[in-house]
């Protein structure tokens, strides 16, 4: 027969006081859970008498903030009857100026929800698009009508063409010029033999010293017409921010023209006029050389007749004139100013004489430093790049053009796929207008930064 086994049989088999007898893995378990905690709160303990917040950081600063990575009471400002103490806009502006964007703006947000702190060491700059595209994808302003797209999310999305190109702008200079002449091969150079013409040539940054292939190093760049008009072309003042040694240094005539187009006055001299003169200064420049010339060869003073440049219909001069030194310096002077107006000066500059004014005036070149007066541009993150990548100037024939590139060059490398180059707003803008920044007094010892000693009183 069978044996029966029952749960009360085998209940009775259980030792129900199992659990008051002590185990190693209890043991271990009961240290653990005691002995842990324990040692969390003598941590904190000795953190709390060492004034070390580092343990409720959030993670570490950024680059520019790093200093401050064991201080935290410089940026999170305690407030009475708070518990947390968050870093307020006050403790931001203690050290940064931060002028706001436009006076017309609905929203300001809060300084820390655009740079984000505590990701370790990152650039607080390089904020989101979705920071500007909380304003920007519906823009609405405090009065008045919006001057730009107010419906843009990113540089990829619904981001308008370029203004100089959208509003069809010429470039406002008067300096005559024709790129494509200038880049066709086999151009005669300084010396007569051909050369082919780059654009470093002419354009560089500011800053770089390497010598130019087309200067004249007798002449120094003439303030009249170095100068740039630093407006945009729609007339508005350019933000002090937005100037910088990444852009083009202003093209001027003894840097690049100087050693091609030579300004001859007259076959008796190998020197040219200077560049950049007054045009009253040219004449007296011109009267001072032929009297000094003719001082010393006063031989050309009896000037004889080319009978084969006599004109048809024209009175015959006689074979041979005897002139006084005042009467051939008064006629080379004229002749040579005839030349210089007409032609040699005319071809690059705009001359209008007034009635009755002695000399005709040249205009000013008016040479923009910048086209895109809410935006940044390095030229210098860019060298990679050959210029008519981007520029058309190998078929440019006017000097009006405008060889902006359009915003569809600019996404062919600046989007969001995988291989896109960097497109968020702040690459090209900047929320602060830093043409309004003001002065900020320093709150901070060096020793409240670096850690060290206190100066004893009476030092620095």
């Amino acid at each position: 027969m069978p044996r029966t086994r029952t749960t009360k049989k085998l209940a009775q088999r259980i030792d129900l006081n199992y659990f008051k007898r002590s185990s190693p893995l209890r043991r271990w378990r009961t240290w653990l859970v005691v002995g842990i905690p324990a040692l969390a709160v003598v941590w904190l303990v000795w953190l709390a008498v060492g004034r070390d917040d580092t343990v409720y950081s959030s993670g570490g600063l950024s680059a520019a903030h790093a200093v401050l990575n064991t201080d935290c009471a410089a940026c999170h400002v305690r407030e009475a009857g708070r518990f947390s103490a968050a870093a307020t806009d006050m403790a931001c502006l203690a050290c940064h100026d931060g002028p706001i964007h436009k006076e017309k703006q609905m929203f300001t947000p809060t300084c820390a929800s655009c740079h984000v702190d505590h990701r370790g060491p990152v650039r607080l700059a390089a904020t989101s698009a979705a920071s500007c595209a909380q304003c920007h994808a519906k823009l609405r302003v405090k009065s008045g009508a919006s001057l730009i797209a107010n419906q843009i999310e990113g540089f990829g999305e619904h981001h308008p063409e370029f203004t100089v190109l959208l509003a069809r702008h010429t470039d406002p200079g008067t300096i005559k010029l024709n790129h494509a002449v200038h880049m066709k091969k086999d151009l005669r150079g300084p010396d007569g033999k051909p050369v082919q013409m780059a654009c470093q040539d002419c354009h560089r940054m500011r800053g770089v010293i390497e010598p130019w292939p087309y200067a004249d190093p007798q002449l120094r760049p003439a303030s009249v017409f170095a100068s740039t008009d630093t407006a945009s072309p729609d007339g508005r003042a350019l933000r002090g921010a937005l100037q910088g040694p990444s852009i083009m240094s202003p093209v001027t005539y003894s840097t690049a023209c100087a050693a091609c187009h030579v300004l001859q006055f007259d076959k008796r001299f190998t020197e040219g006029i200077p560049h950049g003169k007054k045009l009253q200064e040219l004449h007296e420049f011109l009267l001072k050389k032929f009297q000094e010339y003719i001082a010393t060869h006063p031989a050309e003073l009896r000037i004889v007749r080319e009978p084969d440049r006599s004109l048809t219909g024209m009175p015959l001069q006689p074979i041979a004139r005897m002139l006084t030194p005042w009467q051939w310096v008064a006629e080379r002077t004229a002749e040579a100013e005839e030349l210089l107006w007409r032609k040699t000066c005319k071809q690059c500059h705009s001359l209008a004489k007034a009635q009755g004014a002695p000399f005709p005036e040249i205009a000013k070149p008016s040479l923009l430093a910048r086209w895109m007066p809410r935006a940044k541009f390095s030229h210098a993150a860019h060298q990679m790049l050959t210029c008519t990548s981007c520029h058309a100037a190998a078929t440019s024939t006017e000097a009006s053009d405008v060889l902006m590139p359009s915003i569809a060059i600019c996404q062919s490398c600046h989007n969001q796929s995988a291989n896109g180059a960097e497109s968020r707003c702040f690459l090209c803008h900047t929320y602060h207008d830093w043409s309004r920044e003001k002065p900020v007094r320093g709150k901070f010892r060096l020793h409240h930064i670096t850690g060290g000693q206190p100066p004893q009183p009476g030092e620095q």
